[in-house]
């Protein structure tokens, strides 16, 4: 039966002009997703989509990569699954939502996994700043919007507050290399900053333009 390949699921695939499950597809579904969450962004960007350029069937799409999420994180070759820090931010009550994600972010850059993080993250903003602006504000800080917005304010100023403030320890502490944030034990980080990023998401901000 293995080397039988007129069955009907191999007869589908030349009937759609789908590519059947086999070595490239995974290939042929990254290169896809990454054109289509670069030129589109996160949230315009369907799996659906994503499937027909690859020229596959959305159930392979599902089958590789599971999530929209994490088909993201695939494409642009992030080392460390996003849903295992947002499960924390979730997990946060909402007056230490700003802890939380100062917290949970300096872990993951201080982490095994740190250099390939930045690693991403400045081939991203070199290459295709798209993708970042599309995982800060779409893919991290997209649940922290939902959670903070109100019918007078839908959290969007906020959370890229939020997004300046975070690119910023990141930057400073771990391309830069900036002292003495850069050898801040994680806990100072957290006292110094939280706050920051706490009254960015819940505190008094004036929005109003002269």
């Amino acid at each position: 039966m293995s080397g039988d390949e007129s069955g009907p699921g191999t007869a589908r695939s030349r009937h759609t002009g789908r590519r059947p499950g086999n070595a490239d597809t995974r290939t042929a579904i990254l290169d896809a997703a990454r054109a289509r969450f670069a030129g589109a962004g996160f949230d315009k960007t369907s799996i659906r989509a994503v499937a027909a350029d690859a020229e596959v069937d959305p159930a392979l799409v599902h089958h590789y990569f599971g999530t929209k999420q994490q088909l993201f994180a695939a494409a642009v070759e992030f080392p460390v699954d996003p849903e295992l820090f947002l499960r924390a931010i979730d997990a946060a009550p909402l007056d230490q939502l700003g802890v939380a994600l100062v917290r949970g972010a300096v872990t993951v850059w201080d982490s095994p996994a740190g250099p390939g993080v930045v690693a991403t993250v400045r081939r991203m903003l070199a290459g295709e700043p798209n993708l970042v602006r599309s995982f800060l504000l779409q893919v991290v800080l997209e649940r922290v919007r939902t959670r903070i917005a109100t019918d007078e304010d839908d959290g969007r100023w906020r959370v890229s507050l939020v997004a300046t403030q975070m690119m910023g320890i990141l930057i400073a502490r771990k391309v830069l290399e900036l002292e003495p944030l850069a050898s801040m034990p994680l806990p100072a980080v957290v006292a110094a900053v939280g706050p920051t990023v706490q009254r960015y998401l819940t505190g008094d901000i004036d929005q109003s333009v002269d």
